[in-house]
């Protein structure tokens, strides 16, 4: 009976663990398991690969088969620093591969090449490891090998390149993990419009690079989110808005001659429908996939809101567009401005921070108390209209002009509609 993997690493880095490996070679070990703790385990995957799962609480303990000795189990995981074993009868620590080393040495390294052409989703979680584990980098053979087998990545299933997406994204060393999928070719063999920006970039002689600008803007996304009480689930979705809002600059880049002026008109448009079909292939969510397509498609908005000569109208009107999601675009305007800037403030970043306070300001008013909505489609087709796209157009017009505070009653949004119908 043996305690592997993660369990063991996070003990000897000072953690507590709350999953708990343990490997064994004989069938009847699971019962002894079930005795032990008085507790059935249900059994997780298929036949050949099946791990008996018991849950206390917080605390969970997979229970797995092995064959042949428990240093060729080590050999077959995936860094040396998961593959230190415990043998819990002999109370012996079995580390064939040098994991304790590399571990004191803050080292993600691999067994053997062979571990990653297994199981090519490896690749992401040691970028993963990168960015959760503190002070730990990467060996450089094992990055040069990734770029090499990148485009195995997609013999895995989306479900499980996201789950390690989702982990990098929310962690503090975002900015870290994304210049490392960066460096392994991981973030253009998953995204590969994302290597479109990179050749414009190129292309174009940019010194603000649009790729650039993208990547150093994940060095403010857990700052800002913190500050503006974005929980987890939050600052994944600004996080994956963040890194899917410039994809359709690559396809929109234009040159005004006359001005001596780069223009990517409808930029966020195109980035919208990369983004979907990206998060189609990834199986995102529809609430998530949702969230992060109003975040692109409305990324330019508060920026577009803070000169001088902008009014507390539109900052209404783009909460009450907005609403739960109005933090979400504030977070993502500050990794977008400072990721231009380069971290520095200015008269331009000054005037967004102050804009945003107010929006922020506005936002809490809408929530204590918001705008009822005044009538729907089934009172426009009382009316006399026809089902149609008219019908949502007119009352996008009311819920518009109730924002402004043109219409406040019912019978005002009513009398509205009747013109239409004149």
């Amino acid at each position: 009976m043996y305690l592997v993997g993660g369990a063991i690493r996070e003990i000897a880095l000072g953690g507590a663990p709350r999953d708990y490996d343990f490997v064994v070679n004989r069938e009847e070990d699971f019962r002894e398991f079930e005795a032990i703790f008085s507790a059935s385990a249900f059994i997780l995957g298929k036949k050949a690969l099946q791990t008996h799962r018991m849950v206390f609480g917080d605390l969970s303990l997979d229970i797995g088969l092995f064959h042949g000795t428990i240093e060729e189990d080590c050999r077959r995981r995936d860094f040396t620093i998961n593959a230190i074993a415990f043998d819990v009868m002999r109370n012996k620590l079995i580390d064939p591969l040098g994991g304790l080393r590399d571990l004191d040495k803050r080292i993600i390294r691999y067994p053997h090449r062979q571990v990653l052409a297994d199981d090519p989703l490896r690749m992401l979680k040691a970028v993963r490891h990168f960015c959760t584990l503190d002070g730990f980098s990467l060996d450089p053979e094992l990055v040069t090998t990734i770029r090499e087998l990148k485009s195995l990545v997609h013999e895995t299933a989306p479900e499980r390149v996201k789950y390690e997406l989702d982990q990098i994204i929310v962690s503090a060393r975002a900015f870290e993990g994304l210049k490392a999928l960066e460096a392994t070719d991981l973030l253009f063999e998953l995204f590969p419009d994302l290597g479109a920006l990179r050749r414009m970039d190129f292309e174009k002689g940019f010194v603000l690079e649009t790729l650039g600008h993208m990547v150093d803007g994940f060095k403010y996304l857990k700052k800002y989110g913190d500050l503006y009480g974005l929980d987890e689930k939050m600052l994944r979705q600004v996080g994956y808005a963040f890194l899917f809002h410039d994809l359709g600059k690559a396809f929109t880049f234009s040159y005004d001659e006359e001005k001596e002026a780069v223009h990517f008109f409808y930029h966020e448009r195109y980035s919208r429908d990369l983004a979907s079909t990206i998060m189609e292939r990834l199986r995102f969510s529809v609430q998530e996939t949702r969230a992060v397509l109003a975040l692109i498609e409305n990324h330019m908005r508060i920026f577009l809101i803070s000169g001088s000569e902008s009014t507390e109208r539109a900052v209404r009107r783009l909460v009450y567009k907005m609403g739960d999601l109005t933090p979400h675009l504030i977070v993502h305007s500050m990794c977008d401005m400072y990721g231009s800037s380069g971290g520095t403030e200015n008269d331009s970043t000054r005037r967004v921070e102050e804009r945003c306070t107010g929006i922020l300001r506005t936002y809490h008013e809408w929530k204590e108390e918001p705008l009822p909505r005044l009538i729907g489609g089934n009172d426009l087709l009382s009316l006399g209209f026809r089902p149609g796209p008219l019908v949502g157009t007119i009352l996008a017009d009311i819920r518009d002009k109730q924002i402004l505070g043109e219409i406040k009653e019912k019978d005002e949004a009513l009398q509205y509609a009747r013109s239409f119908l004149k």
